[in-house]
């Protein structure tokens, strides 16, 4: 390993996604970009197979000898779940020290999940040499996700947090694997997230219930996955569960409106991105049912103001809302968000103004 750092500091980005959200496990189409904020990890390597991991007063001491999923418990299990997919795989994964700091609150809806498996990816193969591109890491991160901490997400938190580039959204076809950076430019907009401070946790079961009723839906249609349906209305037809119904026609719509996004985004439309987003949160309302009020009042009350359209964005059931808006209008949106929140007798959200950041990386 001689010229390989023992030692440095990684970033791994949270993400939101601009559009196209719970199609990722449905083989379809996802446009999430990295945010500059996430978790930063300092990292060393070390020779006696241990796993020490620190983070906001918390630690875990983890031996790679019996890692396995199920071994690990907590917030531990995502970053120890990397080193035991790499190890799983044959990578010579050995031990390490890393000592986390976030600037992505949990719960938000904005991966701070994904960007501590992938801060620990990209830590983890540069101190042992690996030679993985961030792409060919995106799956190690995901089944840290899925096997060791228990959550059956898709692959869009862990691609956005290692593929997307600054001033970008990735349009990532999720079956393919195929990805393309488009331009995120704003001009005279800003995109401003709202967290409204509901818990948002996607170990609750409830994020495993709507991929299970996609997976039915799809074995009922006869299709591998729901990004195939072609006919909707045909499909809606062939269905007799009025659940199943709604599943699918938000599927099949949300792609559409990802790819109408992508559009707008490459002829400079930025504005007119506003109705797209406006018809994902009322599919995610009333087919996905997955929205909460916060969220809902959130987007009705910044609508109002003057935005030009906003949604939920994440798993659901809790975490944060994104609003297209002028500049000009920010702080008017911002204003009559807050006092929705007061008069709701809810506590005031937190804000965060989003620029497109770049994706898991060495820092020093």
């Amino acid at each position: 390993m001689s010229g390989l750092p023992t030692s440095g500091v990684w970033h791994g980005p949270g993400r939101v996604n601009l559009i196209g959200e719970h199609t990722d496990y449905n083989d379809g189409l996802v446009l999430p970009f990295a945010l500059p904020q996430g978790i930063t990890a300092e990292a060393s390597r070390r020779d006696d197979g241990i796993l020490e991991l620190h983070s906001n007063g918390q630690s875990a001491t983890v031996p790679l000898d019996g890692l396995a999923p199920g071994s690990v418990q907590g917030w531990a299990a995502y970053a120890a779940g990397v080193a035991g997919a790499l190890r799983e795989a044959g990578h010579p994964v050995g031990g390490a020290t890393l000592r986390y700091s976030s600037d992505v609150p949990s719960g938000s809806g904005l991966s701070s999940s994904a960007a501590l498996e992938c801060v620990t990816a990209v830590a983890l193969n540069d101190m042992y040499g690996l030679g993985l591109s961030a792409k060919e890491l995106v799956p190690f991160a995901q089944r840290a996700e899925n096997a060791y901490a228990g959550v059956p997400t898709g692959v869009l938190d862990q691609s956005a947090s290692l593929l997307c580039t600054a001033e970008h959204a990735l349009l990532l076809d999720v079956r393919s694997g195929l990805s393309s950076q488009i331009p995120l430019e704003l001009g005279g907009f800003r995109i401003l997230i709202v967290d409204t401070r509901v818990h948002h946790a996607l170990g609750d079961g409830k994020y495993g219930e709507r991929r299970a009723e996609c997976e039915e839906a799809a074995r009922l249609l006869g299709v591998p996955a729901l990004r195939d349906v072609r006919n909707l209305g045909e499909a809606l037809g062939r269905l007799k569960d009025p659940v199943l119904r709604r599943r699918v026609k938000h599927v099949v719509t949300e792609n559409h409106r990802v790819e109408a996004t992508v559009g707008l985004l490459r002829a400079g439309a930025i504005a007119e991105v506003g109705a797209l987003l406006n018809a994902s949160h009322l599919s995610l309302r009333d087919d996905y049912q997955v929205s909460w009020p916060e969220a809902d009042f959130t987007v009705e009350a910044a609508v109002r103001a003057g935005a030009r359209g906003g949604r939920m964005v994440g798993g659901g059931f809790g975490g944060s809302v994104i609003l297209l808006t002028r500049a000009d209008t920010l702080d008017t949106v911002r204003d009559a968000v807050t006092a929705r929140f007061a008069t709701a007798g809810r506590p005031a959200p937190d804000y965060l103004v989003a620029t497109a950041a770049p994706g898991a990386r060495r820092l020093s």
